[in-house]
């Protein structure tokens, strides 16, 4: 909300609502649906709206539905808008739930690429003289088979 209000000036209702949030015990804020509510009437002023939302499969499980829900009704009323989800692979089904003509995009781990980061992370090591050779050997071979199997 913040970033598509911060072009111009913030409408006078948005301002009122977290103005009444504020006063109301313990200053809380709007809820979520007020806040959903000011977000469509914000996107529906504008001719296109991207919005990214990053590592849904981080958030609450209960809480994913109330969330594409949302985004759904968003794109209900504002056809301008784009979405764009990432997560993980055990999201997808919650996803197309809610957005049965959604392109998926997989993305892949490049093991080569992993074994390079973790190497690099293990050389940072604040303390190197506490993992042996073979240690580190398997940390790196480790997170290569869970990467594999996942």
């Amino acid at each position: 909300m913040k970033q598509l209000v911060s072009r111009g000036s913030i409408p006078d209702h948005l301002r009122a609502a977290f103005q009444k949030g504020k006063m109301e015990f313990g200053g809380r804020g709007p809820r979520l649906a007020d806040l959903i509510g000011m977000l469509k009437i914000v996107i529906a002023s504008l001719p296109q709206v991207f919005i990214y939302l990053d590592a849904l499969d981080e958030c609450l499980p209960k809480r994913v539905p109330a969330i594409l829900e949302s985004l759904r009704d968003i794109l209900r009323e504002s056809p301008g808008t784009r979405i764009f989800l990432t997560g993980r692979s055990h999201v997808k089904e919650d996803v197309q739930r809610y957005f049965p003509e959604m392109v998926v995009i997989p993305i892949n781990p490049n093991r080569n690429d992993i074994r390079n980061y973790v190497k690099m992370r293990l050389d940072r090591d604040s303390e190197p003289e506490a993992m042996s050779n073979d240690l580190r050997v398997d940390i790196v071979r480790v997170v290569l088979e869970k990467i594999s199997n996942v």
